[in-house]
């Protein structure tokens, strides 16, 4: 039969076949209308594909994915078959066709000359067939599908049409029945693709929770088995009552997603879905590129398949049927747009696509329907619903690796030979987990194996790259492709990635790169529908991770990639990724590839790629690992740590792997984000670099079910812990074959999970096998009974085991009494603890076992959880058993007894209804039992029978710490009786009683070897915190019976009770109802309770009546020392001293010896404290309360508060204290006075004249200090910032004139003014004042510091005067006794002005006793500075006149030099400062022109000189000015001192330096430091020196100097003081001092510091020594005399009688030179101070100078020296009581335990250094006692040591005692904001102390900001303010 061809003729099928294939026919020629030659091209292709076939209809499938091959009926004729297929690549385009043609080429044995023609000809554009799609199929546009066709518009814009109920279900069949061929012909062909199986299926693992559960609380369900393939068919099996049923599968890329959504269009297509009628399937890429707005029957049917006719009848049966309908959509997380929150309301209505998925999803479109989405793990889109059904689908586990190899490589010789391969290594079985990697790697095992042995084909895929590398390597070599021709496809992988691009056309790749993705399946179709009018073909890679891949290289290879341009692609992103509607996130495995090609082995790959030398890809590679590097520092988290892992293990680099394996979090955590077998197996690979011990933690994480199997032999886990619902019986079994190889494993928790008794068994097997084992948590498995009992059976096979924690699981009071018999059997459990949910074990394994397992190699830890493990062990020796169980199992619970005879159980019986008739058996259980720790029987319903009974029997119980009967029902009635049946049990140690509470708590007292750190506690916290509870020795009872409604009433009996009590120390009774009533009772009946040690009455409902009451007792009872009140708060406490009750217990009060009460027995000389607070203070009260304390022994101190008190109330108070002679402190804190209060207080003087400090201080504080004996002189009197007006100054000074004498008189901070500093200073010869006058912050102005000079001569005893008008306010003047004494101005920031230099120059020269004005940052200018001089004109006397201003280092010397000469005196001193911007002007009157005195020329810079000479300090003497030169001569003829300092000598200034020296024969000290000449002017300074034959003090330090300069020395016989300190002292040098000093016999002062000398030049130094026997201070400090050079010195100082200084400190000295030095200066006997710091001298050195010490030493200067305590000690002991020592240096020395104590006392002692010395609290508890014992102590430095609150707390105690302290140094301690506290009350009491330096230790700074503006004196700044102060104080 013929049938016609496409021009109408007719053709058969056998002669149309025969002529294509023998000669080019004339069809071919007429289709085609070639040119002459192209027909036999096209004919020999015709003939080429008539024999392929399928592979031309797999090619047209690829190219034209859309085309139905099977819709259209075959040509008769083969030939003309291809033809028509031909047609229909050529409508494709250019593109495809190129394509299409380089892949016949590549995939088809072609001839090579045939193959040349078809590249040339149709290879390029210029030669495609433009004419052969002429006709039917060659449409320019892109080919619809007939399905898509519509007559006029889209699916679901008309209105429906009414038909009737037969037809729709008919035209409803006709589609479904379409929609199901249309899916078997897309998605049931057996083509392969890569990332899927061949031709098999492996049933994947599919873990999901329940679809109505919490995700929190998600059931685990793993579907699917390797040997079941439809297990993915559960994934439908759930119960959603309504709306839509919403699955959502969460996978890592390449486990199969897009797999199994086409394997479930398959199934569906075969019939296997039968619950399904209709199936759509969707992918986001394909979706995303929709940007118009859809309905749903547009989305269902113009962009998937269409019905024939009838859209909206089916649609119609769709919504009916919608239960039956699946819509799957693929690749979620690619999805572009985020979930609108705008609802569709309904089909017909419009909106984006991921709008229509958000209606799908919450039932608003076609609800009922089922929805399927996958997506990579991450941030899922708001739109899901909570109740969706979270699927998570994880990759192969062993078995599925091995079956999928198996089929992989069926009927294959190599089967054996790959299964062999994936079994042996670990790294290849770790990615084959990853089913898109499992098909790679049996790909290139498939070509690597035939080539190899056994082992190196594995070898070859040690990494992911490296697998992909292996994979095109096969591929090229396939191909034959030039490596190069992969950049093109590398170029549009990396451009599409940075575009968020995945979908690609014909045009978007090169036809060789379509050809090669298409031959081996790199590249995959599909049909692009955007609308119901346009379609078209995309491309994609196979997989997302190709693509990534195909960018690496590209960004490796390409030379237009520079590799600075690759650390921006190494970043690390988190799993949790935000998708929104910018442009994809598609870099996620890049940087993981990038690492991968960053490896060594991938280097001559890259090379012969990028056909570029090894060293430019290794520049690229170096750039990848740097930024790794630097990734591998920053200690990231979570999923970010795990992306680092994945990409260091790629590198293969050891050293990046030890870098980030080191870099780890010790607690590395992962915290809710999924993680495979591959993810963990990559972990433990990088773990193997790590040294230290990990602790990994993983909760809320899904995990695979076999990936603890990936932690196989990781020996660095010391911590392992899973927290997570998903983890099942699988996870148990995997986890099972890890944990016998992890070694190190200490800790192992396993919470929240769904194991049952199968993973139970698995796992107890496994433990067995881990001896090492610390800590096994097993909380929340809703474990059952047989289970629990399985885990503690499995106890002895643990050794090592602490604790096992069972919490949280189900378990019954059955099983729970059969766990405490495994208790009590059990030699190693000390406590099991069962409450309500709890179920703990607790073990002490013992000594042997722990040392045994602790020196094992594989079982070492670090040194801190060895150091805790030895104090376990340590603590075993005293085990405590501890049984806790609640509920209703109680009898048989007590009647359990320990077998071991040392272990001590806890019983707690709570909550078990325990009656009276209970009591006995529980009373003989307890008695004749085993002995316990603790008993707890609270909350059962014993009543008071009850109680009463158990506290009768309680000294016949075995009960060794508590009994708890509290919420037993305990009335007030019987708690007398309870209290005297315990009465005679001696081991109780505390009870309390808080009926309101419900509480009776017994706490017995403990065994000795516990008490004896507990009473050392207890000591300090009874005497400084008694407040607070703490624990008691176990002679001392504590009863607390709190809140009991106690009544006066129920005293007698309570009392009665009480007083038999065996050694009672603190009652509380606090919280009762006593009242008043009670208390006056008390008052009466508290002599028969004994010696307590504090009385709490708190909150009993007392008034001020109760005080006067409990005053009595506090006179009379010698126990009570304080009485604490706060009224309004209602605190009443008495206390007392736990050590002076023992010893009235005693009956012995020893008498307190000399220092005694400061070294911690505090017996008799405690001062006794009354604190009255929050209470209204009127006159009768004050009366009536003075009048109770006159009884009250003394030392009394009394400190009173309230809100305000009167004039009347502080008069009367004032005049009952002279009723009080053994007061001697009264505080009036937080109370309001009037403004009269200042004088009310001062009238004390003549009411009180024992007062010895009155203090009124802002805000609201008074303190007044009474002296003890008359013998203490001085009385310091403060009114500071207490409104004093000018009305108050003259009855305030008659009141203070009735004091003999004031040694401060404060008014600082008021409101004087210049009118009151007038009044006052005309009032003030009335007032005796032999101290200080401050006047600071009293609004003063110029006209105070005028009328003050001015006044000066009226103010007898005026020796010192400051003021300062700046922002200090500064006004203070300083008396003296000595009238003959020179008075002192110093005037700052006074701003005067030109008006007030006359009034200024009349005041001095009134002033004839002033002798030194200063005039700091005055405003006065040079011209009024040359006025003042001129005006300044005495009779007699001598004035210096000091001005410091900026100007005076700017003018010059030559200006400052003529305004002196201006005086009207004589000139005897002259100094100018440039560094200091000084000049001091020294004038003598009257002015003698014919004699003059000698003029002083002094240039110094050095600051703080008494008495400065100096006179031109930087400035430059080059100028000549003649006729000054010649008057500076005329004038200094007699000059005796010459200093110049930091000068600058040129030539000129040299040559006058030696012509004035030529001029000075009397000059007695010249001095030249720090400054520069030449060698001529050193030549010129030599000249002038030889002539200066009487100099007597000479210094040259720090400068440089010849021969001829040294050579002067020889000459200076007279000299006393010689200074070449920091002169570098060379042998010539040497030499020629040593020569001077032979003839310096009267030299008395020799510096040598730091001049280098060695023992070479100290044994010439000491030969010259020798000679100068008048020497008193030798200064060798800072050089390298070393042991030598001080043996060599030890044989000189005995010959130099009069040496009174040594400083050999910084010399190298150690014990052997130190010794012989030491035995030496015995012989020194005027030796006042020694400095031999910053030398080793050791102990030894120590112990000989204790015995050489001379007796006229000041100063001992030891920091930095070695020493330890032995060495101390003797220093202490050869100290202690010395006359003379004034200061003491010990810094930075090791003292612990061995501070020297001075019990003898130093009498003159000034300061002690012990900065750094490691002192603690017990040692500076002796030391503080030692301070009081040193009356004239004024610094104590104590920095940077150990001490804390109990320190601070002794040296507040002492601070008080100390008068003339005045600096504490404690910086860097660990002294808390109580200890602060506890310094700032020491400070109240010690007035003249200036600072206590506080920074840097634990003290928050709000509380020390805090503490500072209530003490100022307390400083916790970096540096220490030290304001402006008088010279004199």
């Amino acid at each position: 039969m013929h049938s016609p061809d496409r021009w109408g003729r007719p053709l058969s099928v056998s002669s149309g076949a025969r002529r294509c294939w023998e000669q080019p026919s004339q069809l071919l020629m007429d289709l085609a209308n070639l040119q002459l030659g192209t027909g036999n091209l096209l004919s020999c292709l015709v003939r080429l594909l008539s024999k392929e076939p399928e592979w031309l209809n797999a090619k047209v499938k690829f190219f034209l994915p859309n085309m139905d091959l099977g819709s259209r009926k075959e040509a008769p004729d083969p030939a003309e078959g291809v033809i028509l297929q031909l047609r229909r690549l050529h409508a494709r385009g250019l593109a495809t066709w190129q394509a299409f043609i380089h892949c016949v080429c590549m995939e088809l044995e072609v001839p090579l000359d045939l193959e040349v023609l078809l590249l040339s000809t149709w290879g390029h554009e210029d030669g495609f067939p433009s004419q052969l799609g002429a006709g039917e199929e060659g449409c320019s546009k892109s080919q619809l599908h007939h399905a898509l066709k519509r007559p006029h518009q889209s699916c679901g814009s008309s209105p429906r049409k009414k038909q009737c109920k037969k037809q729709q279900l008919e035209l409803a069949k006709q589609y479904l029945q379409l929609l199901r061929t249309s899916t078997q012909q897309r998605y049931g062909g057996k083509n392969p693709r890569l990332g899927q199986p061949l031709s098999f299926h492996i049933a994947p693992i599919l873990q999901k929770s329940r679809d109505t559960a919490p995700l929190d609380t998600q059931e685990e369900a793993v579907m699917g088995d390797p040997k079941a393939e439809d297990g993915i068919l559960e994934l439908f099996n759930t119960k959603a009552k309504k709306g839509s049923r919403v699955i959502v599968v969460l996978g890592k890329s390449g486990m199969g997603k897009t797999t199994l959504a086409h394997q479930l269009c398959q199934k569906w297509a075969d019939g296997q879905l039968d619950r399904f009628q209709a199936l759509f399937l969707f992918e986001f890429r394909h979706l995303n590129l929709v940007t118009g707005l859809l309905t749903l029957p547009q989305l269902l049917f113009d962009l998937y398949l269409s019905p024939k006719s009838g859209a909206d009848t089916v649609f119609q049966y769709l919504e009916e049927n919608a239960h039956r309908v699946l819509i799957i959509f693929d690749g979620l997380g690619e999805a572009l747009y985020p979930c609108s929150s705008r609802k569709t309301e309904g089909p017909d209505a419009s909106g984006p696509i991921f709008t229509l998925f958000s209606g799908l999803c919450n039932g608003t479109l076609l609800p009922g329907c089922w929805v399927m989405a996958t997506s990579r793990p991450g941030k899922l889109p708001t739109c899901l619903p909570v109740e969706a059904t979270m699927v998570h689908m994880w990759g192969f586990d062993r078995l599925r690796v091995e079956e999928y190899v198996g089929r992989f490589f069926r009927d294959n010789p190599l089967q054996a030979a790959a299964l062999a391969e994936v079994q042996a290594d670990r790294r290849l079985q770790s990615m084959c987990a990853v089913p898109a990697l499992c098909q790679v790697a049996c790909l290139c095992l498939h070509h690597l194996l035939p080539g190899t042995s056994v082992g190196q084909s594995a070898a070859l895929l040690p990494t992911i790259t490296q697998l992909y590398v292996q994979m095109v390597l096969i591929l090229i070599r396939q191909s034959h492709l030039h490596p190069t021709s992969l950049l093109s496809l590398g170029e549009v992988a990396l451009k599409g990635l940075e575009a968020g691009k995945v979908v690609f056309y014909a045009g978007d790749i090169p036809p060789p790169m379509m050809a090669f993705g298409a031959a081996y399946n790199l590249l995959t179709s599909f049909c692009v529908r955007t609308g119901p009018e346009h379609q078209e073909t995309g491309y994609a890679f196979t997989h997302l991770s190709l693509q990534e891949f195909f960018a690496a290289l590209q960004l490796m290879a390409s030379p237009e990639v520079d590799k600075d341009m690759l650390p921006r692609y190494v970043t690390l992103h988190s799993r949790w990724v935000h998708r929104t509607n910018a442009r994809l996130d598609l870099l996620d495995y890049l940087p993981t590839f990038l690492a991968g090609l960053a490896s060594c082995a991938c280097r001559p790959f890259l090379s012969h790629l990028a056909q570029q030398d090894e060293v430019w890809v290794g520049a690229k590679q170096d750039a990848v690992v740097q930024a790794l590097r630097k990734l591998a520092t920053r200690r990231s988290k979570g999923p970010k740590v795990m992306e680092l892992c994945h990409c260091v293990d790629e590198t293969q680099e050891p050293g990046l792997a030890q870098l980030a394996a080191q870099s780890l979090h010790y607690p590395l955590s992962f915290h809710n984000f999924p993680l495979t077998y591959t993810d963990l197996a990559v972990l433990a690979n990088i773990l193997g670099y790590r040294d230290a011990p990990i602790h990994l933690d993983f909760e809320g994480c899904p995990l695979e079910p076999h990936c603890p199997e990936a932690l196989v032999g990781c020996g660095q886990v010391e911590n392992l812990s899973f927290k997570s619902r998903k983890c099942g019986d699988a996870f148990a079994e995997a986890l099972s074959r890890s944990l016998p190889t992890m070694n190190s494993l200490q800790k192992l928790g396993l919470t929240g999970s769904k194991i049952t008794s199968k993973g139970i068994s698995c796992l107890v097997k496994a433990l067995c096998l881990c001896p090492q084992l610390e800590e096994i948590s097993l909380r929340n498995n809703q474990l059952k009974d047989q289970e629990l009992l399985d885990i503690v059976e499995m106890l002895s096979c643990l050794p090592r085991l602490r604790k096992l924690d069972l919490s949280h699981n189900n378990v019954s009071v059955s099983t729970l009494l059969s766990l405490a018999k495994v208790v009590v059997t059990s030699p190693t459990i000390r406590a099991l603890q069962a409450r309500q949910t709890e179920l703990i074990f607790l073990l002490s394994p013992s000594t042997e076992t722990a040392a045994e397992l602790q020196g094992a190699p594989d079982l070492q830890r670090n040194a801190r959880q060895r150091e805790e493990a030895q104090t376990r062990n340590l603590s075993s020796h005293s085990l405590h058993w501890h049984l806790e169980l609640e509920g209703p199992c109680m009898v048989q619970m007590v009647s359990l007894s320990p077998s071991v005879a040392n272990l001590r159980p806890h019983s707690r019986l709570r909550k078990c209804q325990l009656r009276v008739h209970d009591v006995e058996t529980l009373i003989a259980l307890l008695r004749d039992g085993p002995c316990l720790e603790e008993v707890d029987l609270s909350g059962n319903q014993l009543e008071d029978e009850g109680c009463q009974l158990m506290a009768e029997a309680v000294p016949q119980l075995h009960i060794t710490r508590k009994l708890d009967l509290s919420d037993n029902g305990l009335s007030a009635l019987v708690v007398h009786c309870v209290l005297s049946a315990l009465s005679t049990c001696r081991t109780l140690a505390e009870l309390h009683i808080s009926l309101l509470q419900e509480t009776v708590v017994l706490i017995f007292a403990q065994e000795p070897e516990e008490e004896k750190g507990t009473q050392k506690r207890a000591a300090f916290l009874d005497n400084l915190m008694p407040q607070m509870p703490s624990e008691l020795p176990p002679s001392s009872r504590r009863i607390r019976l709190t809140h009991c409604g106690f009544q006066a009433k129920h005293l007698e009996q309570l009392c009665k009770a009480l007083g038999g009590t065996y050694y009672l120390s603190h009652l509380d009774l606090s919280g009762n109802a006593l009242g008043d009533e009670g208390a006056a009772l008390l008052a009466q009946l508290l002599p028969g309770l004994g010696t307590l040690q504090s009385l709490n009455l708190s909150e009993n409902g007392l008034s001020l009546d109760a005080v006067f009451s409990l005053v009595q007792p506090f006179s009379t009872l010698e126990w009570i020392l304080h009485l604490d009140i706060s009224l309004e708060s209602q605190c009443f406490l008495l206390r007392g001293d736990r050590r002076r009750r023992d010893a009235l217990a005693s009956g012995s009060l020893p008498e307190c010896p000399a220092g005694a009460q400061f070294l911690g027995f505090r017996q008799c000389c405690v001062p006794r404290s009354f604190r009255l607070r929050e209470c209204q203070l009127e006159p009768s009260c004050l009366s009536r309360l003075c009048e109770a304390l006159e009884k009250c022994p003394g030392p009394l101190e009394v400190e009173l508060s309230c809100e305000v008190l009167s004039d009347q109330s502080l008069e009367t108070l004032l005049h009952c204290l002279p009723w009080l002679p053994q007061l001697s402190l009264l505080q009036l804190s937080k109370t309001r006075l009037s403004p009269r209060s200042p004088l009310l207080l001062a009238n004390i003087f003549s009411l009180c004249p024992r007062v010895q400090k009155v203090e009124l201080r802002y805000p609201h504080h008074v303190s007044l200090h009474f002296r003890s004996s008359e013998e203490q002189e001085g009385v310091d009197c403060r009114f500071m910032g207490c409104g004093l007006l000018q009305e108050h100054v003259e009855p305030l000074c008659w009141l203070l004139s009735k004091c003999e004498d004031f040694s401060q008189l404060d008014l600082s901070g008021n409101l004087l003014g210049d009118d009151g500093l007038r009044s006052l200073l005309e009032c003030l010869p009335q007032v005796s004042i032999s101290g200080s006058l401050d006047l600071s912050h009293n609004s003063m102005s110029l006209e105070s510091a005028l009328y003050l000079v001015e006044t000066l001569p009226s103010c007898p005893g005026v020796g010192e005067a400051l003021v300062n008008l700046g922002p200090e306010q500064s006004f203070q003047i300083q008396f003296s006794r000595q009238e003959e004494a020179g008075k002192t101005l110093r005037l700052s920031e006074c701003s005067f002005l030109s008006e007030h230099v006359p009034r200024l120059a009349t005041g001095l020269n009134q002033a004839l006793q002033l002798t030194e004005l200063t005039l700091t940052r005055c405003g006065l200018g040079l011209e009024q500075l040359t006025i003042l001089l001129s005006l300044v004109k005495r009779p007699t006397g001598l004035l210096g006149i000091r001005v410091e201003e900026l100007w005076v280092g700017r003018v010059g010397v030559l200006e400052l030099l003529r305004a002196s000469a201006q005086a009207s005196g004589n000139v005897t001193e002259i100094s100018i400062s440039e560094t200091q911007k000084q000049l001091c002007v020294q004038l003598e009157f009257p002015r003698q022109e014919e004699n003059p005195e000698a003029v002083a020329l002094r240039w110094d810079s050095a600051p703080g000189s008494p008495r400065e000479w100096l006179g031109l300090a930087h400035c430059d003497l080059e100028t000549h000015h003649s006729l000054l030169i010649r008057q500076l001569m005329e004038t200094c003829t007699r000059l005796r001192q010459l200093s110049l300092s930091q000068v600058n000598l040129c030539d000129a200034s040299s040559l006058l330096l030696q012509s004035l020296l030529l001029s000075l024969s009397e000059l007695k000290k010249f001095r030249l430091t720090s400054s520069c000449m030449s060698i001529e002017g050193l030549a010129h300074l030599a000249s002038g020196l030889s002539h200066c034959h009487n100099l007597e003090e000479l210094d040259l330090s720090n400068n440089q100097f010849n021969e001829e300069l040294m050579g002067t020395l020889e000459e200076k016989c007279r000299l006393k003081k010689l200074d070449l300190s920091h002169l570098p002292q060379g042998s010539w040098s040497l030499d020629m001092l040593t020569q001077g000093l032979s003839h310096m016999a009267l030299l008395q002062s020799l510096t040598l510091s730091r001049n280098g000398i060695d023992d070479v030049g100290c044994r010439h130094l000491s030969e010259a020594l020798r000679d100068v026997t008048s020497l008193k201070e030798l200064d060798l400090s800072h050089n390298q005399i070393g042991d030598t050079g001080a043996q060599l010195l030890a044989a000189v100082l005995p010959r130099l009688p009069e040496l009174r200084k040594l400083d050999l400190s910084a010399n190298g000295i150690s014990p052997a030179g130190g010794v012989q030095l030491a035995e030496s200066l015995s012989l020194c006997r005027h030796l006042e101070e020694l400095r031999l710091g910053c030398n080793a001298l050791g102990d030894l050195t120590a112990k000989v100078l204790a015995h050489s010490l001379p007796l006229q030493l000041r100063v001992l200067r030891l920091p930095s020296s070695r020493l330890g305590p032995e060495g101390a000690l003797s220093l202490g002991w050869a100290l202690n009581g010395h006359p003379q020592i004034e200061e003491i240096s010990l810094a930075e020395n090791s003292l612990t335990g061995g501070l020297p104590q001075f019990s003898k006392g130093l009498p003159l002692l000034r300061q002690i250094d012990l900065i750094s010395c490691e002192i603690d609290n017990q040692t500076a508890k002796h030391l503080a006692a030692s301070f009081v014992l040193c009356p004239a102590l004024e610094e104590i430095l104590l920095s940077w040591n150990l001490l804390e609150d109990e320190a601070a707390a002794e040296l507040a105690q002492v601070l008080p005692k100390m008068g003339r302290l005045k600096r504490v140094d404690l910086e860097k301690n660990w002294i808390t904001a109580y200890g602060a506290c506890l310094l700032a009350d020491g400070l109240a009491k010690g007035p003249g102390i200036q600072v206590i330096r506080l920074w840097n230790n634990p003290i928050p700074p709000d509380m020390a900001q805090r503490l500072q503006s209530q003490e100022p004196r307390l400083d916790f700044a970096f540096f220490e303010d030290k304001p402006q102060t008088l010279q004199s104080t």
